[in-house]
């Protein structure tokens, strides 16, 4: 389950800094920013002039008849294709921004998905994560520019309009400022409800989103024990969570507008009736075209009014999404790195090299959480070059945690743990896991080519993919495919049986032919002859490698130089499979009760 988010000390930041660390993202396209703002400034520019043209054209066409008439249009055309000119770059600027800033932010937080410490997929769905860097961030930075363009457009048309007003009228239009102490109020105080709805709707969100996974993920248990009903009654109960959510954000959303728009209509009541107070009694002069034109931009101010009273909610909105994926940048560390290796101990330690231990645990123990007991207690084990070993023992018994310390999956809390004669924690990340080739039974397939599935990671081989594909017992089924190799393989490979997906990720595992290879119950998902033909395959890949099985198959684990017993966390037998039987002790109970 998704977990929810701590309450962050980011939503108290002032608006100006929260902004700021958007701008390594959404700022490195200044020229863009710059056509955005002219463009911008041009568009703003023509709006007073509609309103300034009424004052000649009443004054001196309709009372002195003094105005040229070609002019009328000239003016209106000219003013039209300048301001939609304007638009449309203001426009296709902003397309620019939006999406080179998606493309950077999406690509930081894929990079720091792929290189996050093994917690962060222990503390977040799949689901939520998705939905984060794919979503979230799209519908984030949509709506976060086109509100800030929107802003700066309608900002910067209000100041021209203001502008003109105070140039036909300074004291009449002071009484418009009269209601801004009282917007500012009401924009602050909904905006700040608004962002914490919009925070909790995340994570309702993402709850929801987790329940439509699991139930996916999981379709043939929920059918097998007919669960439909509870299932769809939980969807029920975040579902109208969500929907409670939507709703209170879309009532504080909703009162912006009208309470604004009502203290706007307070100010332009006044300023109409001292207008017509200024105009009967002849005022600094006023004339039938000054007055219309002011009265007409007066009007004009609604509109922009309006929309920046609307604003606050898609800049509330897209802040808010866009800093959840900032706090992922932030809060989510990236996999310690390790001391370089030298080249020499990098490689592969082959069977005439010094006699050090392949793989060397001591005294290691993992503990999960302090309130359960540790998964593994006091662990001490060597392993030699070219030997295979064989885990064994009880649901729990640890088999898996003690494989998953070698390419540091999970981290000891205390202890040592060496490869080839280096402690873990000095090899580099990539050297250490190049080490290993792991073939588990929870196969996880690429939506991507057969060829580029075997290689990941790697050049492609076709010769080499062949062999592999041969190996595996796959290489029939595959030349029967529509594209053979380069066929698509689809979401996890759901084209391919079970049996074909284990026997492709063998494949993925003999081409990596790296020195250590790790089979989690690798055989259990293959029948009897595919086993056997893989069984022959992997039998001469692990000559001279050092091989570590976790395996339920008794054929796999008879061919094993070593079987070691494991129950609650700690070793407590091992040796060969005969003497282990033979000695009639642990492993012999688990044999004879099947638990292997």
């Amino acid at each position: 389950m998704t977990q929810t988010p701590a309450e962050s000390p980011q939503k108290d930041l002032p608006f100006y800094k929260r902004m700021r660390r958007l701008w390594p993202y959404f700022g490195q396209q200044r020229g863009s920013w710059v056509l955005a703002i002219l463009a911008t400034l041009v568009a703003a520019s023509t709006e007073p002039l509609i309103p300034a043209l009424f004052k000649p054209l009443l004054d001196e066409g309709f009372s002195e008849n003094t105005f040229p008439l070609w002019m009328v249009p000239a003016a209106v055309i000219g003013i039209f294709l300048v301001r939609g000119a304007a638009f449309f770059l203001s426009q296709y600027a902003l397309a620019r921004i939006a999406n080179d800033g998606m493309k950077a932010l999406r690509e930081a937080l894929f990079q720091r998905l792929v290189q996050a410490e093994m917690s962060l997929f222990t503390k977040q769905s799949a689901s939520a994560l998705s939905n984060t860097l794919v979503y979230e961030v799209q519908t984030g930075a949509n709506q976060l520019i086109a509100a800030l363009l929107g802003l700066s457009r309608d900002g910067f048309t209000l100041i021209a309009l203001v502008a003109y007003l105070f140039f036909l009228n300074w004291k009449l239009t002071l009484l418009v400022f009269i209601v801004v102490p009282g917007t500012a109020w009401i924009m602050k105080k909904l905006s700040k409800r608004l962002y914490r709805l919009t925070k909790d709707s995340q994570t309702a969100t993402d709850d929801l989103a987790y329940v439509v996974e699991e139930n996916v993920l999981a379709h043939r248990v929920v059918r097998l024990h007919g669960a439909q009903a509870s299932q769809l009654d939980r969807f029920k109960a975040l579902s109208q969570k969500l929907r409670s959510l939507a709703l209170k954000s879309t009532i504080a959303s909703a009162a912006m507008s009208p309470l604004t728009q009502l203290m706007a209509a307070i100010a332009l009541f006044v300023v109409l009736v001292v207008a017509l107070i200024q105009s009967r009694t002849g005022m600094q002069g006023s004339t039938v075209g000054g007055f219309v034109a002011f009265i007409t931009a007066m009007l004009m101010l609604v509109s922009p009014i309006k929309r920046l009273a609307d604003v606050a909610t898609p800049i509330t909105r897209g802040l808010a999404a866009l800093e959840r994926g900032l706090k992922l940048l932030e809060e989510v560390k990236v996999e310690a790195e390790g001391a370089e290796v030298s080249h020499s101990a990098s490689s592969y330690t082959t069977p005439s090299s010094p006699p050090s231990p392949s793989i060397e645990l001591k005294g290691v123990t993992v503990q999960y959480k302090e309130d359960v007991p540790a998964a593994l207690q006091q662990i001490s084990l060597k392993i030699a070059n070219g030997e295979t070993v064989a885990f064994v023992g009880a649901s729990g018994s640890g088999k898996t945690t003690l494989i998953n310390l070698l390419p540091r999956f999970v981290l000891p809390q205390s202890g040592q743990i060496s490869i080839m004669g280096k402690p873990i924690e000095a090899w580099p990340l990539n050297q250490l896991r190049a080490q290993f080739a792991l073939v588990s039974q929870d196969v996880i397939m690429m939506n991507d080519t057969v060829a580029a599935n075997i290689a990941l990671g790697q050049a492609i081989d076709r010769d080499k993919i062949q062999c592999c594909l041969e190996a595996a017992n796959l290489s029939d089924h595959i030349q029967r495919l529509s594209h053979g190799m380069d066929t698509p393989l689809g979401h996890n490979a759901t084209q391919l049986s079970g049996g074909q997906r284990q026997r492709l990720a063998i494949a993925r595992a003999l081409y990596k032919d790296a020195p250590i290879l790790i089979l989690d119950e690798a055989t259990s998902a293959l029948d009897n002859e595919s086993e056997r033909l893989v069984q022959d395959a992997l039998q001469k890949l692990m000559q001279g490698r050092t091989t570590l099985i976790i395996a339920h198959r008794l054929s796999t684990i008879e061919h094993a130089d070593r079987v070691v017993v494991m129950a609650h966390g700690q070793i407590v037998e091992q040796g060969r499979h005969s003497d282990l039987l033979l000695a009639d002790g642990p492993y012999a109970k688990l044999h004879h009760k099947v638990e292997i």
